[in-house]
């Protein structure tokens, strides 16, 4: 019998009176919620394995990147910083929230934050604006506006800047595998890209990169739980293999060679290390609250979608479709945003691999409890993910673009070219500019012109005018010479 179908037999049975009379099992209402302790610590086991991929994401995305001063972040203390802030939230979630909703550093947010934020800023900068995202998530919720600015962006158009996301991380991956390079420019060719590092594939390190996507998404395809973090390990110890026996010239940013020793002590460094209002000073008014105002979109929907789906999946809604507390819930979300920024970790969200815990039988806060421990644990485990090469981890990123495209194109409203033409233009501007927020710019004054030129002007949102007003007025800036 499969885990899920385990799962699905034990929840119809009742847990026992014993179990249900502690003080564990009142505090996150296992037994109200129809689960058992049992059930919370298995769910909470399956959900850290099947998002744990992202500690060796995360630092590779990161320290891959420099700032405008050409500073890297230690690898070591993203590792430590990555894993801090998700044991943190993750917990967080779990005890005051009291939801099966584990958190860590975001895909796609993470990607503003070094190839947009950075290059324009220090860290420290770049850090202090995920921080001030994190403020604004903060401030809506307290003022309930959280729910009315997400109801101004018409779901066609946020299903846009997921896909765009996604296709943007796919192209990260397979440029930061090697598999796809850029043509030099003393090339004199228009043509911006070709495959490997001069038109064909060659060397190991490459091989692991194929390897590692045909075994990821094989794993997928067979539903295999914690199919991604399976490749990444398996595909680390093929490249320890090999660049023990053969001669590879390079791995790119990290060897794959045993440490020695796999436990050390953590590395707190980037916590703190932190400028608020620095990178206003550096790319001016204007350009920093769109920075802000990006990574704020790259959070805000996902995370709510995030909440909403797996709170469904776990039978936690109620009969109008609404989560019993969600104000507090969302709270701790841009508290995550915020803790993320302050440790250099990037912004913290919520993780939809969160359904592979309550597809094992997590109801309540407990499961958390049990992700964010083991995610503790991994701060005393730098040394074995510092070892991975990126060939072994950017598999997943090609993986989780196509999990995002598969779940979210089919919401979007085809028929209705007002939608659907500001949909496709974010989701291909962001990897054609290598640029998240110009992808949601240029997506969302489309819609606006194109909701005017059909007669449908009053249909749109007072806020999506006055945020593509910001956004026009971003674009026209070098025409103005105000950059």
């Amino acid at each position: 019998m499969s885990p899920s179908a385990t799962a699905t037999v034990d929840a119809q049975q009742p847990p026992s009176p014993s179990e249900s009379q502690n003080g564990l099992d009142r505090f996150f209402k296992i037994s109200e919620r129809g689960s058992t302790v049992a059930r919370e610590i298995r769910g909470g086991l399956a959900t850290f394995f099947a998002m744990a991929y992202i500690i060796v994401l995360n630092p590779i995305i990161l320290g891959s990147a420099k700032d405008m001063y050409g500073h890297q972040l230690d690898g070591g203390q993203l590792v430590t910083a990555t894993v801090l802030t998700a044991a943190f939230s993750t917990l967080l979630m779990g005890v005051i929230g009291n939801v099966p909703i584990a958190l860590a550093a975001g895909l796609g947010v993470n990607t503003v934050v070094a190839l947009q934020l950075a290059p324009r800023m220090s860290w420290a900068d770049a850090m202090g604006m995920v921080v001030l995202a994190g403020f604004v998530v903060m401030l809506l919720v307290a003022t309930g506006l959280r729910e009315r600015v997400m109801s101004a962006v018409p779901i066609s158009l946020r299903k846009g800047i997921a896909i765009g996301i996604g296709l943007f991380i796919m192209l990260i991956g397979l440029v930061d595998s090697g598999f796809v390079s850029r043509i030099p420019d003393a090339a004199h060719t228009t043509v911006p890209l070709q495959l490997g590092a001069d038109g064909h594939l060659n060397g190991w390190p490459v091989l692991v990169f194929i390897v590692g996507v045909l075994l990821t998404l094989a794993l997928i395809v067979r539903k295999v739980p914690g199919a991604i973090l399976i490749s990444i390990v398996v595909m680390t110890v093929v490249a320890v293999v090999i660049n023990a026996v053969a001669d590879v010239q390079s791995w790119g940013l990290t060897t794959p060679e045993w440490p020695g020793n796999p436990v050390a002590s953590p590395d707190f460094g980037l916590v703190g290390q932190v400028s608020l209002f620095g990178g206003f000073e550096k790319v001016g008014l204007l350009t920093g609250v769109l920075f802000v105002f990006t990574v704020l979109l790259s959070c805000f929907f996902d995370a709510m979608g995030t909440i909403l789906g797996v709170s469904d999946e776990a039978k936690l809604l109620d009969e109008k479709g609404n989560l019993p507390g969600v104000n507090k819930v969302l709270l701790i979300d841009g508290i995550a945003v915020a803790a993320g920024g302050a440790t250099s970790s990037s912004a913290t969200t919520c993780f939809v691999e969160s359904t592979a815990g309550v597809g094992e039988g997590a109801r309540t806060g407990l499961a958390n409890v049990v992700t964010g421990g083991l995610f503790a644990v991994g701060l005393f485990l730098t040394p074995l993910v510092t070892m991975v090469p990126s060939q072994a981890a950017t598999p997943a990123l090609l993986a989780v673009g196509f999990l995002i495209l598969s779940g979210s194109v089919k919401d979007i409203d085809w028929s209705d070219y007002t939608l659907a033409i500001p949909a496709f233009l974010t989701m291909v501007m962001m990897p054609f500019t290598y640029s998240i927020t110009n992808g949601i710019g240029i997506g969302f004054v489309a819609f606006c012109v194109l909701r005017l030129a059909a007669g449908r002007g009053r249909e749109v949102p007072v806020a999506m005018y006055a945020v593509s007003a910001v956004f026009a007025f971003y674009y026209l800036m070098p025409a103005l010479q105000l950059t």
